[in-house]
C-alpha cells in the first residue's frame, strides 16, 4: 500500500471515531474511548510523515472518483506534506493523550466528542490535497469543525461571539483562498496542482494571488490585522482544543500558505517580499505587546501565538527575497529556520496551553490574579511549565532558542542582497524581532512569576492539586521534545532538509556530520551553535554555585521576616500582580499601540469607599477596522432593506439588469 493511501484510510479512521462518537454519546467510557482511540490513526500519521522526510517511502500519488465529476479528488504525499503530516500526527497524539484526563473535567463532552477526531481528519485532508476544489472543501470543513469546537462551551459569558467572529473571518479566509485558487486556475480550469504549477503568470497576477494568500491563509494563522479571532477563539474553546488549534491547526494554513506561494505560484520578484517581511514583524511585536498586557493566561497565550506566526512569516518572507535574488544557500537556511520554527511552536505552545488547561482544572481560574503559589501545590506541573515558558522565550538551551538563532542568521546575511531597499527593511525587521524576543521574555516571565511563584491570592490556588498523569504524560512529552529539539538541533534540521530541497531546491549544510552535534547552519568560519555545550556550561555552574555556597557559606541557621517591601501587611494582595508588573511597558509602548490611560479614583475625605485603580486600553485593529465595516455593513443593510417592497415590475428590471451585467463582464474577462 502507497504511504498516501496509508494516510487516507487513518483520515478515514477518523471519520469512524467521530461517528462513534455519536452513537456513544452519553455514556460514561465514551470520551475515554474516543482520545484513546484517535491516538492510533494519529500515531499512524505522524509515522507516515517521519518515514517520508527521512526517505522511507517514495513520493505517492492517489486519485479518489470523489469531488468534482471530471476531475476526481486528487491527492499527494511529498516532502512538505510529510513535514506537516509530522506535526499533525505529533500534536493530535500528544493532545489525545492529554484530553484522556482533560476530558474528565468537560460537563458536556458530546459537544467536542464527535468534532475532535473529524477536526484531526479534515486537516490531514488538506496536507494530502493535490487539486484547487479537494484543498478548499477540506479547508472549508476543518474551519467548520474547529468553529464547533470553539462554541463547545456555548453558554460561557463571551463564547458565542467568539464564534461568531471566528466564523466570518473563516469565511472571509476561505473566499480569498477561493478567488486566488481561481487566478491560479485561469480560464483553462486544470484544477490539478500539477497544471497549475506548470502555468505562467505575470508579475501583477503573481502579486495579487500573493495578496489574497496573505488574506487567506495568513486569517487562519493570525497574522496582523486578522488576528482579531484568534485571542477570542483560543480561550472559549476547550484547553486540549486550544492546544490543538494553536499548535497544529495554525501550522496547516502555514502549509497552504508555503505549498501557493513556494510551489504553485513559482518564482516570485523581490519586490513582493517585503510585504511578507513587514506583515510578519509587526504582527509578531504587536501580538506579543498584547500577550504582555493580558491577566488571562489562555488570552496570553493566544496572542503569543500571533507573535510566533509573525516570526514565522518575516523567516518566509526572507526566503522569498533571497530566492527572487538567486541565493539558494541564504533562502535554504531561512526557511530552514521557519519550518523548524513551526515544529519547536507546536511543542511549546501545545504545551504552556496543556499547562494553563491544568491549572484551569486543578483552580477554575485563569485570571493571573488569582492564582500564585502554585509551584508548591501542583510541583510537577510548574516544573514543565517553566520547560514551556523557557523555551518560548528563547532562552538557551531550549528549542525556541535554536530556530529564532536561524532566523537571526539568516538577517545577518542580508548586506549580500543587491537591492537596497532589502538592505535596509531586512536588518530593520532583526531588529522589531528582537524587540519582540525581548517582551516574550518579560511576558513570560510575568505569566511564570505571578501564576506559579509566590503566595496564593485566593483559596482556589491554595487548595490547588496536582492533575492526573495522563495530562502529565503528555507535558513531559512535549517538555523532553523542547530539550531534546534544542541541545540537538542539527538532527531535526537533517530531518526537516528534504521539505526545503523540494521548495528550493537547496539546504543547510549537513549537521549529523558536525563534531559535537554543532550547528553549523552557513559556514564554520561565520557562525556556530552548540546546545550540548551549553547545557553543560549551565548545568556545570548551577552545581558549581550551588557546592560553593554550602561549601564556604556559614552553617548557621539565620531566621528573620521576608522584606515586606514597605508593607507591613502579609496579605498575599500586596504581591506585585500581573497589572503592576506590565505597567512600565505599558505606560511606555502601551500609549501608543493601545491608547492605554490610567484613572486614579481617590474618595474624598471622610469617605470611605475604596480607592480605585482603572487601566483603559482600545484594541485599535477593531476600533479602526473592524468595528468600521460593521458599521458600515449595517448602514448598507439597513438602506437596502427597502427592496423588500418592490413592486414586480421593478424585481424583473433588475434581474435583467443584473444579467446584462454579468454578460458585459463575462465579456470583457474573454
Amino acid at each position: 500500500m502507497l504511504a498516501v493511501d496509508l494516510a487516507i484510510l487513518c483520515v478515514g479512521l477518523f471519520l469512524a471515531l467521530a461517528l462513534a462518537a455519536i452513537v456513544a454519546s452519553g455514556k460514561p467510557a465514551a470520551s475515554t474511548f474516543i482520545y484513546v482511540a484517535a491516538i492510533v490513526p494519529c500515531g499512524l500519521v505522524g509515522i507516515i510523515g517521519l518515514t517520508v522526510l527521512l526517505g522511507g517511502v517514495e513520493v505517492s500519488k492517489a486519485v479518489l472518483p470523489i469531488g468534482l465529476p471530471w476531475l476526481g479528488a486528487h491527492f499527494r504525499l511529498d516532502a512538505l506534506s510529510a513535514f506537516f503530516l509530522f506535526i499533525i500526527g505529533l500534536g493530535g497524539a500528544i493532545t489525545s493523550l492529554y484530553a484522556i484526563g482533560y476530558g474528565r473535567h468537560e460537563h458536556e463532552p458530546h459537544r467536542v466528542l464527535p468534532f475532535y477526531p473529524a477536526f484531526l481528519g479534515a486537516m490531514v485532508l488538506v496536507v494530502l490535497a493535490d487539486d484547487a476544489f479537494s484543498f478548499l472543501l477540506s479547508w472549508e470543513v476543518m474551519s467548520l469543525l474547529s468553529w464547533a469546537l470553539v462554541l463547545a462551551h456555548h453558554r460561557k459569558a463571551g463564547t458565542q461571539k467568539a464564534a461568531y467572529v471566528y466564523l466570518v473571518m473563516a469565511g472571509f479566509g476561505t473566499m480569498s483562498l477561493l478567488l486566488a485558487f481561481g487566478l491560479l486556475v485561469g480560464g483553462e480550469g486544470g484544477y490539478d496542482f500539477e497544471t497549475i504549477r506548470a502555468g505562467v503568470r505575470s508579475p501583477v497576477a503573481a502579486a495579487i494571488i500573493l495578496s489574497l494568500m496573505l488574506l487567506g491563509a495568513g486569517s487562519k494563522a493570525g497574522l496582523a490585522p486578522l488576528h482579531v479571532w484568534l485571542p477570542l477563539a483560543h480561550p472559549a474553546a476547550p484547553s486540549h482544543v486550544s492546544a490543538l488549534m494553536s499548535g497544529v491547526m495554525t501550522k496547516v494554513a502555514l502549509y497552504g500558505f508555503i505549498r501557493v506561494v513556494f510551489d504553485l505560484l513559482g518564482p516570485l520578484e523581490w519586490w513582493m517580499s517585503p510585504v511578507v517581511i513587514l506583515l510578519g514583524a509587526a504582527t509578531a511585536v504587536l501580538g506579543i505587546f498584547n500577550a504582555m498586557m493580558e491577566n488571562d493566561i489562555k488570552r496570553a497565550l493566544a496572542y503569543s501565538t500571533i507573535e510566533n506566526i509573525g516570526v514565522i512569516f518575516a523567516a518566509l518572507g526572507l526566503a522569498l527575497a533571497f530566492r527572487a535574488n538567486g541565493m539558494v544557500a541564504e533562502a535554504a537556511l531561512a526557511f530552514t529556520a521557519a519550518l523548524f520554527h513551526i515544529f519547536n511552536h507546536m511543542i511549546f505552545k501545545s504545551l504552556l496551553f496543556m499547562g494553563a488547561g491544568s491549572v484551569l482544572n486543578a483552580t477554575g481560574l485563569r485570571d493571573l490574579d488569582g492564582l500564585g503559589g502554585l509551584i508548591h501545590r501542583m510541583p510537577v506541573t510548574g516544573l514543565l511549565v517553566l520547560i514551556g515558558v523557557t523555551a518560548i522565550s528563547a532562552l538557551p538551551p531550549l528549542n525556541g532558542f535554536a530556530s529564532e538563532w536561524l532566523i537571526f542568521q539568516s538577517i545577518l546575511t542580508s548586506p549580500n542582497l543587491p537591492q537596497s531597499g532589502l538592505q535596509i527593511i531586512v536588518p530593520a525587521t532583526g531588529a522589531l524581532l528582537a524587540l519582540a524576543a525581548a517582551l516574550a521574555a518579560a511576558c513570560f516571565v510575568r505569566l511564570y512569576g505571578v501564576g506559579f511563584l509566590g503566595r496564593p491570592r485566593s483559596d482556589a490556588a491554595r487548595d490547588a492539586l496536582e492533575v492526573d498523569r495522563f495530562s502529565l504524560g503528555a507535558m513531559i512529552i512535549l517538555a523532553a521534545i523542547c530539550v531534546l529539539a534544542g541541545v540537538f538541533p542539527g538532527i531535526f534540521l537533517d530531518a526537516f532538509a528534504p521539505a526545503v530541497t523540494l521548495m528550493l531546491d537547496g539546504r543547510v549544510p549537513m549537521q549529523a556530520d558536525q563534531p559535537w552535534l554543532t550547528l553549523v547552519p552557513m559556514a564554520e568560519s561565520r557562525s556556530t551553535y552548540n546546545g550540548l555545550l551549553v547545557l553543560v556550561f549551565v548545568a556545570f555552574s548551577a552545581i558549581v554555585s550551588a557546592w560553593a555556597v554550602h561549601r564556604f557559606a556559614s552553617r548557621r541557621v539565620r531566621r528573620s521576616p521576608a522584606w515586606d517591601c514597605g508593607f507591613p501587611n502579609a496579605d498575599p494582595l500586596t504581591q506585585y500582580g500581573a497589572g503592576s508588573f506590565a505597567q512600565p511597558v505599558r505606560r511606555v509602548l502601551g500609549t501608543i499601540l493601545l491608547r492605554a490611560r490610567e484613572e486614579v479614583l481617590m474618595p474624598p475625605p471622610g469617605d470611605m469607599s475604596p480607592a480605585r485603580h482603572t487601566v483603559h486600553v482600545k484594541d485599535l485593529i477593531w476600533d479602526g477596522i473592524y468595528a468600521q465595516i460593521s458599521w458600515a455593513i449595517n448602514t448598507v443593510a439597513t438602506r437596502m432593506n427597502r427592496l423588500q417592497f418592490l413592486t414586480i415590475r421593478r424585481y424583473l428590471s433588475l434581474v435583467m439588469m443584473s444579467l446584462v451585467l454579468l454578460l458585459l463582464a463575462l465579456t470583457i474577462w474573454n
